[in-house]
């Protein structure tokens, strides 16, 4: 990419579509499209398909999804799978067809088996089963990184699948019932503070092991990648060509138990905890293998007390 060429960054209100954008501003591109729901609804095709007509983008970072927690995963199966098949193959299929540059996707971590050895290398996609509450989201994502390498194969086009951790940042969801475990928590704990209650209630057991990522990194990797990598970089075996994603993580993970504790200092409650084990834990473990990204060039900048920090302050200045 150069500092004019028109880039489309799909899903820009979003945690990591936000960070992209003002990664991409800070870097110097001067040309970036973007399309509220309102303007552009990714999940009908012919809205794409003008959309592409008209606006002839270069390069496309493809972040927009339909997203959430165990309880919206588990409570809207069907509009995860529907909506996120439809968005990620209405804007594949016209960046081919539009002869697009490149495209990054971004997945998801789900996308591994539920029981992967950790920490979860590139290798482990579709070695057994999924982790049953997100299923129907991580097939979709699994379908988004196979259509990319399937269109490269046939198509010769050059489109990259990166799959993130656990995300945080600015312009997190911080709705309780849709919302993923940090900000949730994060919320949680500052009500509780407010309110002067003696405890929070916290799903689960507390002893599942999660890695974050601070959404800025993430969006640093992404243009990082599509700066300097290649679809054909990232082939290993020429007779099967395969796993050709890239996990984008930190490399390090913590109990549940220990983020709240972070949490919990940052936000400076004084409260206890109580852990509620008749709620799903989800995954036990979950921690990528980030060997392949260290290969490539770029390593996360962000400690994760940092990063709360940063996202309590915003938080904080927009209630």
């Amino acid at each position: 990419m150069d500092k004019n060429s028109k880039i489309y960054v799909a899903g820009h209100r979003g945690l990591v579509g936000s960070a992209l954008v003002k990664n991409l501003l800070e870097k110097g591109y001067k040309n970036i499209v973007v399309k509220t729901h309102n303007e552009l609804d990714l999940t009908k095709q012919q809205e794409v398909r003008d959309f592409f007509a008209k606006e002839k983008p270069e390069y496309v970072f493809l972040a927009a999804a339909k997203v959430g927690g165990i309880l919206a995963n588990n409570t809207y199966r069907a509009d995860f799978i529907y909506e996120n098949l439809q968005i990620q193959n209405n804007i594949i299929h016209q960046s081919y067809l539009n002869g697009i540059k490149k495209l990054l996707f971004l997945g998801s971590s789900c996308i591994y088996p539920k029981n992967a050895p950790q920490p979860i290398n590139e290798e482990i996609l579709l070695t057994s089963p999924l982790e049953y509450t997100n299923e129907p989201y991580a097939i979709a994502k699994i379908a988004g990184i196979k259509m990319c390498e399937s269109y490269n194969l046939q198509y010769s086009t050059n489109f990259i699948s990166v799959m993130p951790t656990n995300l945080y940042g600015p312009n997190d969801n911080f709705d309780l019932n849709t919302s993923h475990v940090l900000p949730a928590l994060l919320r949680k704990i500052h009500e509780a503070k407010i309110n002067n209650l003696k405890y929070v209630e916290i799903w689960g057991s507390g002893t599942p092991k999660r890695e974050f990522l601070y959404s800025e990194d993430m969006a640093d990797a992404c243009v990082f990648i599509m700066e300097n990598i290649n679809f054909q970089d990232l082939i290993k075996d020429k007779n099967e060509i395969r796993n050709t994603h890239i996990n984008i993580g930190t490399g390090e993970d913590l109990t549940i138990q220990e983020l709240a504790n972070i949490i919990k200092k940052v936000v400076g409650f004084e409260g206890e905890f109580r852990f509620d084990t008749t709620k799903p834990d989800g995954t036990m473990r979950k921690l990528l293998d980030t060997t392949k990204l260290l290969s490539l060039g770029w390593k996360h900048k962000t400690s994760l007390e940092e990063g709360i920090k940063e996202v309590y302050k915003i938080f904080n200045e927009k209630r």
